[in-house]
């Protein structure tokens, strides 16, 4: 039985040790923290995230999505909260469609537990990965427990150890490798609405609520228990940002003057904000993702994203979901698998990132801006009419399985189409009229 290395027990090393152990082969996983599982979930260490088409496909090919829909709340539409109060609603979809809510820790927790049913699979925590040798494809770990050296060899090695991978860190001195990093200018802060006394949730829980700022924004998703989990994004320096706002009378002015619907509803505000870390965004950009046909670098580790299309995870899983299927199609052949699978995939690991950072004005600046609002109606009746002539791009990242290199080409194209229609005179009262469907169906033909 050929021996798989995992590196980093999170969301997407789990899922595929999972789906390597399906298919016959015996699994390590190294996590560098201790067992999850044992301790309690701690607000303000990530963010909170919504699981989506791509991500429960790759899980129902581990036949786990069952078991996840357990912890999920549906979302099927973006509330936003304006500054007066006012509440304007935009769904993601079609009436069916919805983002699932989910918590990190606990899904982190469920993947692990799934997990250990397969006697092929074992976790071995408190091992902070140090170097691979990539000629014995040998993983060096520092064992925090028992302040020793380790060492173990395995066929194939798969890095799912973030967005600082320490197996990433050895390939980047490997002759052809690029590589990049950038941090985005906001970090982010999670903040919490609690429930109410009896259990039940303070907003509605099939909603992402988000309170649009122009520069920054917050969000809030649900949890199981009652709460919201927010999250504050916001820039790090200058003249509002998390390094100026930085005693308890400035962060209860800054809430009352820019989310006062809020305020109200946390009355853990101050205790959070000061309590939680201040956590920073990078993106990771590199090729190949593979070291010839024994290591591959996987979800953040390959393609760290920021969080503003909710794809992080997503990607990550869908990572695994591809590769399951190049492997099936290959009828379990590795050689030369890996390298074709980033030649395949590295494309659209760097698509995900731009479209991130698209969505994160989007929804920070635009989901308030009626010309915004009144393209998404537009697209919205046309796609209703029309859904083989126009899926919208939210849709297209969101709930298909359209690569994401080719959602970009797509989203150009539609672009330029509804520039000529919202130039349509009097497009404000006629949006819904036979004629300026007429027109989209011409354009897009």
């Amino acid at each position: 039985m050929e021996k798989i290395g995992i590196v980093g027990a999170g969301l997407v090393g789990s899922l595929q040790a999972i789906l390597m152990a399906k298919k016959g082969y015996d699994v390590s996983i190294f996590e560098s923290r201790p067992d999850v599982r044992k301790a309690k979930l701690l607000a303000g260490k990530s963010i909170n995230l919504a699981l989506s088409d791509r991500g429960w496909r790759a899980l129902q090919a581990a036949g786990i999505d069952g078991d996840i829909r357990e912890i999920a709340i549906p979302m099927y539409q973006r509330c936003m909260h304006a500054l007066d109060g006012s509440l304007s609603y935009q769904k993601y979809g079609k009436d069916e469609q919805a983002i699932y809510s989910v918590s990190r820790g606990g899904l982190n927790q469920k993947l692990m537990n799934l997990a250990d049913q397969y006697p092929t699979i074992s976790y071995n925590f408190d091992r902070k990965c140090t170097d691979i040798d990539l000629k014995t494809n040998t993983l060096h770990f520092d064992n925090t427990a028992t302040n020793q050296e380790e060492k173990h060899s395995f066929d194939k090695v798969f890095a799912t150890d973030g967005a600082f991978s320490a197996v990433r860190f050895r390939m980047q001195k490997t002759t052809m490798f690029d590589y990049s990093q950038k941090y985005l200018d906001h970090g982010y802060k999670e903040l919490v609405i609690p429930a109410n006394e009896d259990g039940s949730h303070k907003l509605d829980k099939n909603c992402l609520h988000i309170w649009p700022r122009g520069e920054f924004m917050m969000i809030a998703l649900a949890n199981m228990d009652g709460s919201f989990t927010c999250t504050l994004f916001f820039p790090m320096y200058g003249e509002k940002s998390f390094d100026t706002i930085n005693t308890h009378e400035k962060v209860e002015t800054f809430f009352q003057k820019t989310f006062p619907d809020a305020l109200p509803l946390m009355p853990t505000l101050l205790d959070d904000y000061f309590e939680n870390p201040t956590s920073a965004l990078v993106m990771v950009r590199c090729s190949p993702w593979n070291y010839e046909d024994k290591v591959l670098l996987l979800g953040d580790a390959a393609h760290a994203t920021v969080p503003f299309y909710g794809q992080g995870m997503n990607c990550g899983f869908e990572d695994c979901m591809i590769l399951q299927e190049m492997l099936e199609e290959a009828n379990g052949n590795w050689n030369g698998l890996l390298g074709a699978y980033s030649k395949t995939r590295v494309p659209d690991g760097n698509a995900i990132i731009d479209l991130s950072l698209m969505n994160y004005i989007e929804m920070r600046d635009l989901t308030a801006n009626k010309e915004f609002l009144l393209r998404k109606k537009i697209e919205a009746k046309f796609s209703n009419l029309y859904p083989e002539k126009w899926i919208p791009l939210y849709s297209q990242v969101t709930f298909s399985h359209i690569r994401y290199h080719k959602v970009i080409e797509n989203g150009k194209a539609q672009n330029a189409i509804m520039e000529q229609v919202m130039q349509l005179p009097n497009i404000e009262a006629n949006w819904d009229s036979n004629e300026v469907m007429a027109k989209m169906l011409e354009l897009a033909n």
